[in-house]
């Protein structure tokens, strides 16, 4: 039987923490599906077209057998519909641990058959978020040791196009 991962998030845009994270649970199951989705609490800087385009160009050098899917409904059905049996969660704090935790017990009341699994991000890693990221970028702080080069450049276009830049 193939062991099959998700690993779900928004990716706005894709960090090297979510490459580290990727990379790692890609090693731990048979198939992993990386779920992009569109958080409603969230202001996108690109849609979901583009989210998903971005995730696939900078996974596909990666090892194993990744997939990359849109999904907009609970997690725990795209879950089921995908045949997973493991949800991959990346830790970065103890701040997240608690949401994190939270979000799998109620995740466990949905749908016992599907377990969280939380790695944590390499230590270097930790502080990256997306909503960080896409921050320092709009006040001309360099983003280059946060996420993979071309979506350094995919950022800086987005900005420049929409007017964004302050400071």
């Amino acid at each position: 039987m193939r062991r099959i991962g998700v690993y779900p998030g928004t990716f706005d845009p894709i960090t090297l923490g979510h490459m580290d994270i990727i990379a790692r649970a890609a090693r731990l199951v048979d198939r992993l599906v990386i779920g992009v989705t569109t958080n409603a609490s969230k202001s996108p800087m690109f849609s979901l077209d583009e989210r998903m385009a971005m995730v696939m160009r900078e996974t596909a050098g990666l090892e194993g057998d990744i997939i990359v899917v849109a999904f907009n409904s609970l997690l725990m059905d795209f879950a089921e519909r995908e045949g997973a049996s493991v949800i991959v969660r990346g830790l970065r704090a103890v701040s997240d641990f608690e949401y994190e935790y939270q979000m799998a017990g109620m995740n466990q009341q949905i749908n016992e058959r599907v377990e969280t699994v939380f790695l944590m991000a390499d230590v270097a890693l930790q502080p990256i978020a997306s909503r960080l990221v896409k921050e320092i970028a709009i006040y001309g702080g360099p983003i280059g040791k946060f996420v993979p080069p071309r979506v350094v450049e995919d950022v800086a276009a987005r900005i420049d196009e929409r007017g964004m830049r302050q400071g």
